[in-house]
């Protein structure tokens, strides 16, 4: 399956912004799908939970919440979890940077749905959504994901 990873390939050193993807492998602690997009839940070996409108993403590393799943409106910078391009139709997050968090380490390191146009992503890794949809019965939080 082609894959896309950051635009600014892959680092050892990852940092906040940064637009490449960590070297490392990372397992899959979670999920999320938007059930308006899905007349079902996706068949996955993880648990996927429904997307919300004000599902946010925080990314702003002097925040308490840094790198945590946020409520939106939130006064913090964060990232939208509800979008309106596909990307994060069905949403893994990787346990890259979650415990302990090292501010400005990056955040939201996720393996979600490709751009239709294969562009490279923030530091994410992504899938075409036929190639997601193929490989979401067979993960399980035993997987390891594997940049470099």
């Amino acid at each position: 399956m082609a894959a896309t990873i950051g635009r600014s390939g892959l680092t050892a050193l990852k940092r906040e912004g940064d637009g490449a993807s960590p070297r490392g492998s990372f397992r899959i602690v979670g999920g999320f799908y938007r059930p308006d997009r899905f007349g079902a839940r996706p068949r996955c070996g993880i648990s996927l939970h429904p997307l919300r409108p004000d599902d946010g993403w925080c990314d702003d590393p002097s925040d308490a919440n840094y790198n945590r799943p946020v409520r939106r409106p939130y006064p913090r910078s964060h990232e939208a979890m509800w979008r309106d391009d596909h990307a994060y139709d069905i949403v893994l997050v990787l346990d890259f940077n979650l415990r302990p968090r090292v501010r400005c380490g990056g955040s939201a390191i996720f393996f979600h749905l490709a751009h239709p146009d294969s562009r490279p992503t923030a530091g994410c890794l992504a899938l075409s959504g036929p190639d997601m949809l193929k490989l979401l019965p067979r993960l399980s939080t035993r997987t390891i994901i594997s940049f470099g």
